[in-house]
């Protein structure tokens, strides 16, 4: 497995690397994961981008010192901090219709296992009206991570964020983005790690997904392209 660290030297470069490593995985067939901290922006899915008030959600998040970049999958906007932690995870497949569920469900379990390292026991999940609403999330005192998944004919990308600390900013930031696009949100669903009791610390949380989500495949390391 290509185990990729560090980040592009902005948002929409460093959404490029993912894709770039997807695109890779569908070629030569071994497994990738990245696991980082991503520029401080927030990521409107499709849906967003279809909103009438898409234009004002996007000045909601500049106004308040966010990069907007958009995601092409659905959902809804997801904030980055600077302390928030992505992982990505791509795997070749030959049937990826047939097993999207069992992935989804391993990668929780993966998640969960790497929570529990670093302190928190998360349960599947989420409050009412929280961010990105959808069925594949883990929350403690709040929701503090939520999954997605993308498939290709030859490869799937199973992906999601950890929110380590700093709930509060996330939680301003979003309350008038969803606002904006007409979606419920409750400023208190937003959990952390650090809320619920655990580390503060995105590098111990980056280290411990790495190494759920490997699941003891021998790993080669590589740093991410800057620019």
């Amino acid at each position: 497995m290509r185990l990729l660290r560090g980040r592009a030297a902005d948002p929409e470069t460093d959404f490029e690397r993912t894709r770039e490593m997807a695109e890779t995985v569908a070629e030569d067939r071994e497994p990738a994961l990245r696991a980082w901290r991503p520029h401080r922006q927030v990521a409107f899915g499709r849906r967003d981008t279809n909103s009438d008030g898409y234009d004002r959600a996007r000045r909601a998040a500049r106004d308040r010192g966010y990069t907007a970049i958009e995601r092409a999958v659905g959902g809804r906007a997801v904030a980055y901090t600077g302390s928030t932690v992505s992982f990505s995870l791509a795997v070749p497949t030959d049937d990826p219709r047939g097993t999207i569920d069992d992935r989804y469900e391993w990668a929780k379990a993966a998640v969960q296992r790497a929570l529990d390292d670093c302190g928190i026991p998360a349960r599947t999940g989420e409050p009412d009206a929280s961010f990105c609403p959808g069925s594949h999330s883990l929350q403690a005192d709040g929701k503090i991570a939520g999954l997605a998944q993308r498939v290709r004919q030859s490869v799937a990308v199973v992906g999601g964020i950890v929110v380590v600390r700093d709930h509060e900013s996330i939680a301003e930031v979003l309350a008038p983005i969803y606002e904006a696009l007409d979606v419920p949100f409750d400023p208190m669903s937003v959990g952390s790690v650090a809320n619920a009791g655990g580390t503060d610390d995105p590098d111990r949380v980056i280290a411990a997904l790495e190494r759920s989500l490997a699941d003891g495949r021998d790993v080669s390391v590589s740093a991410i392209r800057e620019t």
